[in-house]
This record gives C-alpha cells, structure tokens and sequence, in this order.
C-alpha cells in the first residue's frame, strides 16, 4: 500500500472515531459539562490601513486577555516588513451586556535576545541568509502577567538554489517586549528542506496557558508533510496539539485534532485550505479551538469554533507520522459558524480568540479578532459572544 494510501485509511479511521463519539452523545471526559452556548453581542471594525504610534496597524493574527490589568495584547504578522515585528495593547469595552468599544492603546517591537528589533528576511548571495519571525500566536502567562508569542518560521526550497529555513519557536518576553527565553519545540515541529516537518507558514498558529498557568498549549495550523494532505473540499486531515509544562517549557504530551475538509472549492493551483488559527483554555483539558478557511480568490472566508476535549485521545508525541498507526484524535462539537450568526455584519479572516471579563449576568466574554493582510478590501474585526458553561 502507498504511503498516501495509507495516510488516507488513518484519517479515515480517525473520522469514523470522531463521528462514533459524536452520534452517540458520548464525552470522552466523565463529570464535564461540554455545553457551552455562544450570544453574539457586537462587533467593532478599526480603519484600515490605520496609523498607531508610528506603525500600520494590520495583520492581527491572536488576541490575549491579561484578567490582572483588563489589558488584551494582540500580534501583529508583519514579518518586519510594513516595520519591526510587533504586538499591540488594547482596551475592549463593554456596557449593557454589549461590546461597546474596542481601542489600541500601545505598541512594542518584538526584541531578539541581544536587545534589537527583528529586521526583513534577507537572502543576499553567497552570505548566510537573515530570517524574519512570522508572528501568529500570543499568550499572557497568568502567574505573573508575561508574554509568550510563536513564530511560524520560514521554509524556502527553491528548486535552484540554497533553502532558506528557520524553526517555527515559542518564546517569553516582557510585556514591552524584551526576550526572556524559548522553549523547546517537539522534535517533529523543526523545518527541514525535505518533505517532512512543517509545511510553509502551516505551523504554530495557536498559543493559550491553562487558567492555573501551569500548562501552555499550542496548535500546529495544518498537517506536517508525513501527517497528510491539507483538507480539501473532498476530506479534512489530521493536525497537532502540543502540551508544554509551563515551568520548564518541555513537550509533556501532544494530540492528533481533526480538521474539517474545506468549505469550497478553490481555484486550481491555489493554496487555500483550512486550519486551526488560534485557541483559548478553559481548563486543564478543555479548549475553544478556531478553525479558519479560506478561498482567498474570491475574499470567501469561513470561522467555526469548537470545544475540545483531550481525554481519551491517543498521546502521538513520541510518533513521527500519524500514519504509522492507528490514532484517536481529541473529542470536538461545533460551537458556532460565524457563518450563521445573526447580526454578525461580515465574516473575514477571524484567527484570533480569548476570553475577556464577565458580564454582571455572570456570562463570559469570548472575543475574536481578525487579520486583514494588510489588504484594502479586508476588514480588522472585533468580534464578541457572552459564552454559557465557561
């Protein structure tokens, strides 16, 4: 049997377990309870291609809500190109159980350890290439207010020259932005010239800590090489969730999620597909997961968000490819289709979700924001839901 054949038979496999799990009602995890219902509650745009502090405001790719000081920091994905590589600080209102304001308020550079900001990739001939982060995620740790953001990383493998690599990582900082440390990545996640390991700009898409800080989560966006195809309108595929002790930053355990098959059907030779953009803790084994698809032809955009439990998922950490056997991936439910919430005025590019404050009814706040890409016919989102069972 082919390597993709067999590929193929393992994602199948993992549908069919997915699918059991959820005709029966059965929770993987006994004593939860895995209702949560969302009420959308308003949505806020800021101009595009808006100037703040120096800097255009685009790109917004994550959202993290620091409950200590009612600050939420958003990454922008500028590859230090518009200027340095970057996050923002905002402030998002409520009032009457309404978002009533969202508003930037400061910005900071991401610091490489020797204290400089991060320049433009940069391949000059015969020289050793300069690689640029591609920031996606961003957390702030709850036991003392820090930062820790993922950079994509870099894969360039041009069929007649020198491949131009650099890891996917996850690092702390200040909340001004200086480097205080990188944890280790799972040894599946490093970039290679060959095809295995990530694929390009499909790789840490999604940070979140446990609300006891002792875990930090990430979310690899779409399959490794050796894991599988990318969904397709025809089937969905397997991705990664990896769990790091938030002390000493090691790998302690990972799991296989199933994305969904793409919503559309693209335009041939595109590289549209769907993924998982970014997630949000709600315990030590339960998430909200976002998943985002595009058809970037025709400015077609799809968002989901689902609750995840990883009880009785396979452990995969110490597997090379998921197709070398069999696998249950983590237990998901549909939460919402941004696609039919009523009064939502648009669904863009949403990749980022957290959790903001309560409501004076007790309800939480869940609060996405989207990226535009820097482009003129996109849109920066708010978007907010006051969350039943969080």
């Amino acid at each position: 049997m082919s390597i993709r054949a067999t590929r193929a038979r393992i994602i199948a496999s993992a549908i069919a377990l997915a699918s059991v799990t959820a005709v029966s009602g059965a929770s993987p995890a006994a004593g939860h309870d895995s209702a949560v219902q969302l009420d959308f509650i308003g949505e806020r745009e800021l101009p595009n291609a808006m100037a703040f502090q120096g800097t255009t405001v685009g790109g917004l790719s994550a959202i993290s809500y620091d409950i200590r000081t009612g600050l939420y920091y958003l990454i922008s994905d500028d590859r230090s190109q518009t200027g340095p590589a970057r996050f923002y600080s905002a402030r998002v209102t409520f009032g009457g159980g309404h978002l009533t304001g969202a508003e930037l308020i400061g910005t900071h550079s991401w610091l490489r350890p020797d204290g400089t900001t991060y320049p433009p990739t940069s391949t000059p001939a015969g020289q050793t290439a300069t690689v640029a982060p591609d920031p996606e995620g961003i957390a702030v740790d709850p036991s003392d207010g820090s930062l820790v953001w993922t950079s994509e990383g870099e894969r360039i493998v041009p069929s007649d020259g020198p491949a131009v690599l650099g890891d996917p990582w996850i690092r702390r900082a200040t909340t001004t932005g200086e480097y205080s440390g990188q944890l280790p990545l799972p040894p599946q996640l490093h970039m290679n010239s060959q095809a295995i390991g990530p694929r390009r700009n499909q790789t840490l898409e999604g940070v979140t800590f446990t609300p006891d800080g002792r875990q930090l989560v990430t979310a690899m966006e779409d399959p490794l090489y050796q894991d599988g195809d990318d969904p397709t309108p025809d089937h969905g595929a397997l991705t990664r969730i990896t769990v790091h002790d938030a002390r000493t930053g090691l790998p302690r355990a990972q799991y296989a999620y199933l994305l969904e098959p793409l919503f559309s059907t693209p335009p041939a030779g595109s590289t549209d597909t769907n993924g998982v953009s970014d997630l949000v803790a709600l315990g030590d084994d339960r998430f909200l997961v976002l998943e985002r698809a595009s058809v970037f032809s025709t400015n077609t955009w799809k968002a989901r968000l689902y609750l995840v439990d990883l009880h009785g998922a396979t452990n995969v950490l110490g597997r090379d490819s998921l197709a070398d056997g069999p696998v249950r991936p983590v237990h998901k439910t549909l939460v919402s289709d941004l696609s039919d919430v009523p009064g939502l005025p648009r669904v863009d590019n949403v990749e980022g979700i957290t959790l903001g404050p309560r409501l004076p009814d007790g309800r939480r706040t869940v609060v996405l924001v989207s990226d535009d890409n820097f482009a003129s016919r996109q849109v920066t989102q708010f978007i907010a839901f006051a969350a039943d069972g969080i």
